[in-house]
């Protein structure tokens, strides 16, 4: 499981050009929640953000921080002419505050009601629930067969006034229009 995890991380930062901070020497270590929090790096840096976004980019996780440490090390992490914040927060009201919501697995069964706030809004919406693209979240990530895979709606994110990369999209295992 792990060495699947590790080609399919290096394959995505491969064809992205980026650095991942991780050494090659602890691949094999690298944990699911470690490809995620690299997944929304990417999912981040190869968004088109209007320009209104400001200088810093709030990355909320939302539910259950199933994360640890990993997502805390894109705090500050520059994107462009901007940087990451992490921000953790059980307040749906708080949400508006975020260019980037990650929901988490622990509240899935309320992703409709969430969301219903926040239409149109330039805010990125990423979750790794099974449905979660149907509830209206933007991308999804799958672990399938030791893999992390994702699914964009590109439909959705488009009324959000955001862009995602032709790169990002190809590398979609699907993509909802």
């Amino acid at each position: 499981m792990k060495r699947s995890i590790c080609r399919c991380l290096l394959a995505l930062c491969l064809a992205f050009g980026l650095f991942i901070s991780h050494s090659i020497a602890r691949a094999d270590n690298i944990l699911e929640y470690q490809v995620k929090a690299a997944f929304i790096y990417n999912f981040i840096a190869f968004t088109q953000w209007p320009d209104t976004t400001g200088s810093v980019i709030n990355l909320c996780v939302y539910g259950e921080d199933y994360f640890g440490s990993e997502i805390d090390k894109l705090q500050s992490k520059p994107v462009d002419k901007r940087h990451i914040k992490i921000m953790r927060t059980s307040a749906p009201e708080k949400l508006a505050d975020c260019q980037v919501i990650f929901f988490s697995k622990s509240v899935s069964g309320s992703l409709s009601s969430l969301l219903i706030n926040l239409p149109g809004q330039p805010i990125l919406t990423l979750a790794d629930s099974p449905n979660a693209i149907s509830h209206g979240i933007m991308i999804n990530m799958n672990l399938v067969n030791e893999k992390i895979i994702f699914e964009i709606n590109l439909g959705i994110v488009r009324q959000s006034g955001l862009d995602i990369s032709s790169k990002l999209l190809q590398l979609a295992t699907k993509v909802h229009q």
